[in-house]
């Protein structure tokens, strides 16, 4: 009997080492560093980090969260990206396998993670990650769902939107709604997505920012002119759209037609 690992472990052991390495970019693209050298270090006292104290979650645990050098804390941040990231690689495996389409989802969702902690920290999208991934989408749609015309129409569906959003808003309140970043994330996952996940993304992270947003104004830790990190809800509603939207559509549908 020949010897098979199951998809989802391959990859979501993959993941973890994805994390790992996105960590790095999470930290340096921002500041404009290189994400390839100098090799990984101490935020801190800035020591080489070893070998083997690089090893995804297992060596944050085993140092107990700590620098081995200056016993500096090392922020959880890191193994929870690389769990996350793991967990992603894990998911999309077992739902879609070892195919084509399913390596490029792979580096579109490793590209959202990246996203999420990006415009958490910084409140931009770099451009170094939606511009070739909107090429890689199109490029994607070749090799399975949506296709190149689904393609099309969902980039133009969640760039269009959050412009057109971002154009009224600034229109009406005075003030930028919409930031360049968050229309070039909406060309991206729409090209990875198609129109079904483009709409399922806008929607789901419009809801699930309206309700951070509500309650940061009940705790009096916002305004209304508090600008939120749209894309911090964007991204993870684009992965979770590739699960989750053609049923929801599918769901929806049927009710419309009760």
């Amino acid at each position: 009997m020949p010897f098979f690992v199951e998809p989802w472990f391959v990859l979501g052991f993959l993941g973890l080492l994805v994390g790992s390495f996105l960590n790095v970019v999470i930290c340096r693209l921002p500041a404009g560093e290189s994400i390839v050298s100098p090799p990984s270090r101490c935020p801190g006292c800035g020591h080489r980090v070893r070998p083997f104290d690089n090893i995804p979650v297992i060596s944050w645990a085993l140092l107990r969260g700590r620098c081995r050098d200056c016993r500096g804390p090392i922020s959880p941040r890191y193994p929870f990206v690389e769990l996350l990231t793991g967990a992603t690689f894990g998911v999309i495996g077992a739902r879609f396998g070892f195919t084509p389409g399913s390596m490029f989802l792979l580096v579109f969702a490793a590209a959202m993670v990246a996203v999420v902690f990006i415009d958490l920290d910084h409140q931009i999208i770099p451009d170094v990650i939606t511009w070739p991934g909107l090429g890689l989408g199109l490029i994607a749609s070749f090799f399975g769902p949506p296709h190149p015309v689904g393609a099309l129409v969902g980039a133009l569906i969640g760039g269009g939107t959050l412009f057109a959003i971002g154009f009224a808003y600034e229109k009406v309140r005075g003030i930028e709604g919409m930031g360049g970043g968050d229309v070039k994330l909406g060309l991206m996952f729409g090209a990875f997505t198609g129109w079904q996940g483009a709409l399922f993304t806008l929607m789901s992270a419009s809801f699930a920012g309206a309700l951070v947003g509500a309650v940061l104004l009940a705790r009096k830790k916002a305004d209304g002119r508090t600008a939120l990190p749209f894309g911090t809800f964007l991204a993870p509603a684009a992965v979770l759209s590739l699960f989750v939207a053609p049923r929801f559509f599918q769901w929806y549908g049927g009710l419309l037609h009760r």
